[in-house]
């Protein structure tokens, strides 16, 4: 049966992640770095080569060049010289001669195809050498074009375009030295909590360390942020105003842990009222039902869960994708699911949308996943011995062992 505790109201996470990318604009100023620097930052400006991408006609292959309407059955082809990667041949091919060349060099002029050495037999005599081809080779075979790989002119990627290693290298191919970047997102965190103690300390009865600030903090981080850590603050009004005010004129966004549901002591939810404007919700996920989104000032506010795997599984569903718009990256597509077999029976009541933490695998027959212990949100280690979510829908119940399901391998977030 249906969750009595859930509002009927609440959003779905897909609502939610609508309504804040709805919300928010990307970033608009930008730096200058250099392409060493510049791996996850985000282009602020197409990138157009200036040259051909290979810059000259080249072998693909080590062998020899020549000319394909040269190739006769039975008759031999004489080796007029040598072409190096970096030592063109520059010499005129005479007809039915060709020339031994080297992976990356440049085909001499006049010629069309390189044969592979493997597929010549070489003779060799005092005056010199020849090859006779076993195969009739077809114009143009093992030859890299100029510009085959990247046009004069061409975008080679799109404002938005967030940098990979692979693209680091291809810009320095066409000698792109420096790129011209959004600057990083600048967000402030905070925890809240009488009870916690910070890492490091004797821990008295009744607290707990806090692990949520950390956790937040290091996906941040992959995420190419600028983290502004705001500290450990105790359950005090004043002392969490002063963080927001500090968060409005330092940051672009603030992410805090704990204090925006409804007990007495949560006064995160309550300052965000006194301050900024507010678009509050619950939202139907398990675990992480307590969220707040709003804004104070120019600084958007993301509210997390305390409990340390709820606010994991909020900011890497409901917050990453927001951040990511607001840093100017281009998100194109939606999350794709696999499906795997589930080896073991699921708990889940109707009404909201379960990140159950699991580890997949590949079986002999398909994609296999189980979960991994406690299902508490507050047990860190159900996140870190996982490899995935496995997700159950909103409406779905508990399922038998043996069923089909639905699982979200971790992003870089959390891998």
């Amino acid at each position: 049966m249906p969750d009595a505790r859930v509002p009927k109201q609440m959003l779905s996470a897909e609502q939610a992640i609508l309504q804040m990318l709805g919300e928010v604009a990307p970033l608009t100023q930008s730096v200058s770095v250099p392409l060493s620097d510049a791996l996850d930052r985000v282009l602020a400006q197409p990138v157009l080569s200036n040259l051909n991408v290979p810059g000259y006609d080249n072998a693909a292959m080590d062998g020899y060049a020549l000319r394909a309407g040269d190739v006769k059955p039975g008759q031999p082809l004489t080796v007029a010289g040598l072409a190096l990667a970096g030592h063109a041949f520059t010499d005129r091919v005479p007809p039915c001669c060709c020339v031994r060349i080297t992976t990356g060099a440049v085909m001499p002029s006049g010629l069309d195809t390189v044969v592979m050495q493997e597929q010549v037999t070489l003779t060799q005599s005092d005056l010199q050498q020849q090859i006779l081809c076993q195969l009739v080779p077809v114009s143009g075979e093992h030859v890299r074009r100029a510009g085959e790989d990247i046009a004069n002119g061409a975008e080679v990627f799109a404002a938005g375009h967030k940098l990979r290693p692979a693209d680091i290298g291809l810009l320095a191919s066409i000698g792109i030295a420096n790129v011209k970047v959004l600057r990083q997102l600048k967000v402030a965190i905070f925890s809240s909590g009488d009870e916690l103690i910070p890492p490091g300390q004797p821990l008295p009865d009744g607290h707990i360390y806090d692990s949520n600030r950390y956790v937040m903090a290091a996906m941040l981080s992959r995420l190419g942020a600028e983290v502004i850590d705001l500290g450990l603050l105790p359950d005090d009004p004043l002392a969490i105003e002063q963080a927001f005010l500090q968060a409005m004129t330092q940051a672009d966004v603030l992410i805090t842990s704990a204090g925006v549901s409804v007990g007495d002591a949560d006064y995160t939810r309550q300052i965000l009222h006194k301050l900024g404007q507010i678009n509050f919700w619950q939202v139907a996920i398990k675990p992480g039902k307590p969220f707040a989104f709003g804004k104070l000032n120019n600084c958007w506010f993301f509210g997390l869960p305390g409990n340390p795997v709820a606010a994991v599984v909020t900011l890497e569903q409901l917050v990453q994708p927001v951040l990511r718009k607001l840093s100017g990256e281009n998100v194109v597509g939606e999350v794709k699911l696999l499906s795997a077999e589930c080896e073991v029976p699921l708990k889940k009541q109707p009404s909201r949308m379960d990140f159950q933490r699991g580890w997949y695998w590949q079986g002999e027959h398909g994609l296999k996943v189980k979960t991994l212990g406690s299902q508490s949100s507050g047990m860190l280690s159900s996140i870190a011995n996982a490899n995935c979510y496995i997700v159950l829908a909103r409406d779905s119940a508990s399922l038998p062992a043996g069923e089909t399901v639905s699982i979200l391998p971790f992003s870089n977030l959390l891998r």
